[in-house]
């Protein structure tokens, strides 16, 4: 249980350093250059996972789809996550996060491409899940690849501000498909989206460079000497970790209500205000675009917290994740127009909060040689979980009793992801002190 409110030792003192520290003009260019490329990689990841939403009536219209298999081919990338991550998030902690994430935004940039070739549910539905096997690995190699490249106590605010390309992505892509579906069709929007992610890539993966990789050596029982981590070692070091663990089905609560959000918000206003499917989408971006606000805000509010009290993190991410839920279900229980509007806005802008401090939490009580397995387990998790299940359950409720029932139980999963936070706070600091501190090296 929670004992001890100290603040996180001094990311200066070598012994206790799970990053690269420099302080030359030439690493501090070439960190900000990794972010950069990093930040563009994941809005595009989102640009070319959520495009197909905003295709939704179009889709409906060609195919004879109904809401559940709209959802679905939301759901199929995520799925298609929760199968693969695992595996490749091994091969980028014990390869190379460069070449990892290189590979892997060529893959599900070409398949984003093929969706314009498709004709029917079930091929685009394939290729959409082509599209998740390669966004299967991306998350947890930039998240460890951003955990080694800055200082513990600055983890959160740079993870949120990476984090800000999500909504960001996510808007600009809805905000594309429909205004490019409306005037020259739905194949060209997948088309048009694919191009610049698959030439970052490739730019990433000849440019970038890595950290080595991390030796899985711990102390041992004794302390006298660094011993050779076993797999059940490995095993223990998520299982025998409760912060982790509720850290983890507290992501699962918080994915399933932004990713209904982000599939069904359009199609929301789209139904309920008679708006033509370009302006619903426009609409619909303001409240996930605040998002870009909420990500990094709420990195650097985690941070300075933290400085006073070492479980901040995820008290953080319990606060924001209650206050979500009740803005979100004010929003669709009891306002409409420009009440409920503002209420979505705010909803928006909290719901991404918790995700930087969350996110810095995955990493901060592992081994440094396990960043991006534990990252990994946090996105099957949330995907199984939260995000495949979404726009599937909402879908489902809608085809039953519409989208506005729908959309009012997706505040409780916030809800369940603040209590979920919350008991994990009480742990953090016993499992933030049992980590191994190890200096990272930049590749040669």
């Amino acid at each position: 249980m929670e004992t001890a409110n100290q603040p996180p030792p001094s990311a200066d003192n070598e012994q206790n350093t799970q990053s690269i520290l420099s302080h030359s003009p030439a690493f501090k260019r070439y960190a900000t250059y990794l972010f950069v490329m990093l930040f563009l990689l994941y809005m595009f990841d989102y640009i070319d996972r959520l495009i197909v939403t905003s295709l939704f009536p179009f889709l409906e219209r060609e195919m004879g789809l109904n809401d559940a298999e709209s959802g679905a081919l939301v759901s199929a990338v995520y799925w298609s996550i929760v199968l693969f991550t695992f595996p490749i998030s091994i091969l980028i902690d014990r390869w190379s996060r460069r070449r990892s994430i290189g590979l892997m935004v060529m893959v599900w940039s070409l398949a984003t491409g093929l969706c314009a070739f498709t004709g029917s549910f079930g091929a685009l539905f394939a290729v959409r899940l082509l599209v998740g096997v390669g966004e299967a690995g991306y998350a947890p190699g930039g998240n460890a690849l951003i955990s080694g490249i800055y200082a513990p106590e600055k983890r959160s605010r740079m993870l949120g501000l990476w984090n800000a390309s999500i909504p960001l992505g996510s808007a600009i892509g809805i905000v594309l498909g429909g205004l490019i579906a409306t005037r020259w069709g739905w194949r060209h929007a997948f088309g048009v989206v694919a191009l610049p992610g698959l030439l970052i890539g490739v730019l990433f993966f000849f440019t970038v460079r890595d950290y080595r990789t991390v030796d899985l050596r711990k102390r041992s029982e004794r302390g006298t000497m660094r011993v050779k981590m076993r797999p059940r070692d490995i095993v223990r070091e998520f299982t025998r970790t409760p912060s982790l663990l509720f850290t983890y089905f507290g992501f699962a609560g918080n994915t399933f209500v932004t990713t209904a959000l982000l599939t069904w918000l359009p199609s929301y206003f789209h139904r309920y205000e008679g708006l033509p499917i370009s302006q619903a989408s426009l609409k619909a971006a303001p409240v996930l675009l605040i998002a870009v606000i909420g990500a990094p805000l709420g990195g650097i509010i985690a941070d300075a917290w933290m400085k006073r009290r070492l479980n901040a993190r995820l008290l953080f991410a319990a606060a924001t994740s209650v206050i979500s839920a009740f803005l979100l279900f004010a929003a669709f229980a009891a306002a409409t127009g420009a009440a409920q509007y503002v209420l979505l806005l705010a909803g928006g802008l909290t719901a991404v909060a918790y995700v930087s401090a969350a996110s810095a939490v995955t990493e901060d009580v592992v081994h440094p040689g396990l960043w991006a397995i534990s990252y990994s387990v946090a996105v099957v998790v949330q995907n199984l979980l939260g995000s495949s299940m979404g726009p599937l359950v909402v879908g489902a409720i809608s085809d039953a009793h519409g989208l506005a029932a729908a959309l009012l139980v997706v505040p409780l999963f916030s809800l369940v992801a603040g209590v979920l936070f919350f008991l994990g706070s009480r742990y953090y600091s016993r499992d933030y002190a049992k980590v191994e501190k190890v200096r990272l090296e930049l590749e040669k």
